[in-house]
């Protein structure tokens, strides 16, 4: 059994039952321009990629103006409850939104609590940790054994944020299998992909996380380079990996990637079921908006959805299309944080 492993919404031609057309400008109950915040300061990431994809589905959809905004979390929160009340600013964000409260990142508030959570709508499979291809570490098991026996094992990553919820997790299937020992898993706390990938290089970690799309380009490096690497873990679902085009990416397939996921790969979230981590893109909406609003939005992204066409722009763009109807995103993704919530009640964060 994994954790948090739930039938992946994928809407596709019928499967979305949509009662009548959205309402367009003239009708519509949000009136003007609309602007998505993002909760991240990148315009070349994927949070701004997905948000991108949707936003252009959604402007044909209800024929209005929208601009998508990298002004990173903390401002779009604070924009998003000063401005968000009438529908024409709303935001969009991954999983970072709750973790970075769990992690006490100051600025991040309560989603749950202090906004409306709106539909998900696509998940980045790519989240991952790799090593140097000279590495003793050929396995995730071998660094939980390694750790288990009193080895030290840096993992470089950006603390509080989603990167640091598989150092977390991997260090709870130490204490879990070695209680004790978990501490001789060290956090390198980094900044950028590129920050990460040079203290691999120097020899400053042991492993980093990255990504299959940013890190798959040094694991085709032959070993006697110093930036080979190679993959041990990929945090996504089995299930999710299987809906990624077959060829994967670069060199690497996705029969490939599969023995890097669970089940192949085992790491244990408590006594039974195996952690995962599927990074979730979604909106979020002021906590006052009008409910006929919110109703606006989910049908007209459904209408998108059933259309079939944004599915294959998401894989195209190695993204796996995930909708769901914002009650049941709410429901969803709480479930999501408190699965998280549970991992990190008993280790130092």
């Amino acid at each position: 059994m994994t954790i948090l492993k739930r039938t992946l919404s994928l809407a596709v031609g019928a499967a979305i039952m949509v009662a009548s057309g959205v309402a367009l400008a003239s009708d519509a109950p949000v009136k003007g321009n609309i602007r998505v915040v993002l909760g991240v300061n990148s315009t070349g990431g994927d949070t701004y990629q997905n948000a991108s994809i949707i936003a252009n589905r959604l402007a044909e959809k209800i024929d209005a103006n929208i601009r998508v905004d990298a002004i990173g979390a903390v401002n779009a929160f604070r924009t998003l409850q000063r401005q968000g009340k009438s529908g024409n600013t709303i935001m969009f964000i991954h999983d970072q939104a709750y973790l970075g409260r769990l992690y006490e990142v100051p600025g991040y508030i309560d989603i749950f609590e202090e906004t409306i959570v709106g539909p998900t709508i696509s998940i980045n499979p790519g989240n991952a940790y790799l090593v140097p291809k000279s590495s003793p570490y050929a396995t995730v098991d071998d660094i939980i054994e390694a750790v288990g026996k009193g080895e030290r094992v840096r993992l470089a990553t950006e603390r509080g944020g989603a990167s640091h919820l598989g150092y977390s997790a991997l260090k709870n299937a130490i204490k879990l299998k070695y209680p004790g020992k978990e501490e001789g898993l060290v956090l390198l706390n980094t900044g950028s992909q590129a920050d990460k990938n040079q203290a691999l290089f120097d020899g400053q970690a042991d492993v980093i996380h990255g990504s299959i799309q940013g890190n798959e380009q040094f694991t085709r490096l032959p070993a006697d380079d110093q930036k080979a690497m190679r993959f041990v873990w990929i945090t996504a679902s089995g299930e999710t990996i299987q809906q990624m085009p077959p060829e994967g990416m670069g060199e690497t397939t996705r029969d490939h990637m599969m023995a890097w996921v669970d089940p192949e790969t085992e790491v244990y979230a408590n006594e039974k079921d195996l952690f995962t981590y599927d990074k979730m893109f979604y909106f979020l909406y002021h906590k006052d908006m009008d409910p006929k609003i919110v109703k606006y939005f989910d049908d007209a992204i459904a209408e998108v959805f059933a259309e079939g066409e944004i599915q294959k722009e998401f894989q195209r763009s190695f993204f796996i299309p995930s909708f769901r109807k914002s009650d049941e995103a709410r429901t969803f993704l709480e479930d999501k944080k408190d699965a998280y919530a549970n991992i990190l009640a008993g280790l130092e964060k």
